[in-house]
């Protein structure tokens, strides 16, 4: 198929998302007095057969490659152990009391200076 063909059929079912999306949109609207299991499951099937649909454009392949990359690079990470993660979330909390406590001496100074001045 000839790249020109392939990016009209490409445009045509970004067109068929768009049309799934906004029917799922004005759907979930209009029945509004329906159960919100029904509207829930209508969307989710609706959501399933739009990221099909993007899945098979040139473009929906491209996101669908990056998100597997980015699974196997998510796999490489070295994660912190349980000691570290705590002793680090511990650092971050007393310097942010820390912070705290300097803004809030650096606020009343100023606002004491202000007051003065203004009398």
């Amino acid at each position: 198929m000839s790249e020109a063909a392939e990016s009209r059929l490409d445009s045509l079912k970004w067109g068929v998302v768009l049309l799934l999306v906004a029917a799922g949109v004005v759907g979930n609207s209009y029945y509004a007095d329906e159960s919100l299991l029904y509207r829930v499951i209508a969307l989710l099937v609706m959501a399933a057969v739009a990221a099909w649909v993007s899945s098979t454009t040139a473009k929906g392949a491209a996101i669908w490659e990056l998100i597997k990359g980015s699974r196997t690079e998510i796999r490489k990470v070295v994660w912190p152990t349980r000691p570290e993660a705590t002793q680090r979330t511990l650092i971050v909390v007393a310097f942010a009391i820390v912070m705290a406590l300097i803004l809030w001496a650096l606020d009343s100074l100023l606002g004491m200076l202000v007051g003065a001045l203004i009398g």
